[in-house]
């Protein structure tokens, strides 16, 4: 099922970028793969980034009630989860993206494997139609002729300490990888960042302080932010060239796209969360007017209840 729905849709698009670039070059292939995947996303990614606006936006809030809840853990809780909903946030869509991209990354895996292993096998992972095509024919007929180098001189099925020596092309690779993880992170990080470390919440929890979970999120996310880049790093030099190709760039499109939508692309935003609180400021202030009126017209009842029953002496 796997290999019907992610791997031969994946092994298919790379053979027909793979046949339009001349004289063939793999890398080309997957570079032209990750930018049309980035584009497709796209939507999620807007989605995504608006939703980080709007995390700032409500974090004068957040700090009210912090401060209204006076140490009541529930209550603050409660009133965040009403102040999400209000802003339309949902936590689980920041890692949609994540959960698209992960079964691609895996049968981009397997397709590398086929090119790698099992060249003999084409055919089977090839459309009717793909088969057609020269350059696929070719592969077929002897698959010595398919190029898995990028300009030529970039072994993308080799590992980075793969013969016994450190191949410099893939080793920057990852060394770019890591670097745009953190800039990834940077770009979508909360603005307000809580100065505790995350070891100095976890020892004050457990002398029996009760935690702050915004400071604790603050806390994890400043660490994700310096870990990341290191695991990614360690990850890319060990898989396969054209693997750390496609995570590389995958990262600088992203890179791209987070900051024309959180800078040049601001004022859209701010405009779409500055409706959202000017809207909740206009039901606050209707709901304030109708609270007045309610204890105003009870007054004005207690008065003539009162003159009513003087009458009656």
């Amino acid at each position: 099922m796997f290999e019907t729905i992610v791997v031969k849709p994946i092994f298919n698009a790379l053979m027909w970028l793979y046949s339009i670039i001349p004289g063939g070059d793999f890398g080309v292939a997957i570079i032209l793969f990750t930018i049309l995947i980035r584009i497709v996303i796209y939507p999620l990614v807007k989605s995504q980034l608006h939703q980080t606006k709007m995390m700032r936006k409500m974090q004068p809030e957040l700090k009210k009630i912090k401060a209204a809840a006076a140490g009541n853990k529930q209550l603050e809780a409660t009133q965040q989860m009403e102040l999400y909903k209000k802003y339309g946030i949902n936590p689980f869509r920041s890692i949609l993206i994540l959960i698209i991209q992960l079964p691609i990354f895996i049968g981009l895996y397997q397709v590398i494997q086929v090119i790698t292993l099992h060249r003999d096998q084409v055919a089977h992972y090839a459309y009717s139609a793909t088969e057609n095509l020269p350059a696929v024919q070719k592969i077929i007929e002897n698959p010595d002729n398919f190029n898995h180098t990028m300009l030529g001189f970039i072994d993308l099925t080799k590992t980075t300490f793969s013969s016994g020596g450190i191949d410099i092309a893939l080793f920057t690779l990852a060394i770019i990888s890591a670097v745009t993880q953190y800039i990834m992170t940077k770009q979508t990080s909360p603005t307000g960042k809580s100065s505790k470390r995350f070891r100095d919440i976890m020892a004050e929890t457990a002398s029996g302080k009760e935690t702050d979970p915004s400071e604790m999120s603050a806390a994890m996310m400043n660490n994700m932010m310096k870990i990341m880049p290191i695991m990614m790093f360690f990850i890319m030099v060990s898989l396969p060239g054209a693997l750390a190709l496609y995570y590389t760039v995958s990262n600088i499109v992203a890179v791209a796209q987070q900051h024309y939508l959180l800078n040049k692309d601001a004022e859209e935003l701010d405009e779409l969360a500055d409706e959202v609180v000017n809207t909740s400021s206009t039901k606050s202030v209707a709901k304030a007017k109708d609270r007045a009126k309610k204890a105003s017209e009870a007054n004005i009842t207690r008065i003539v209840a009162k003159d009513t029953r003087k009458g009656k002496k």
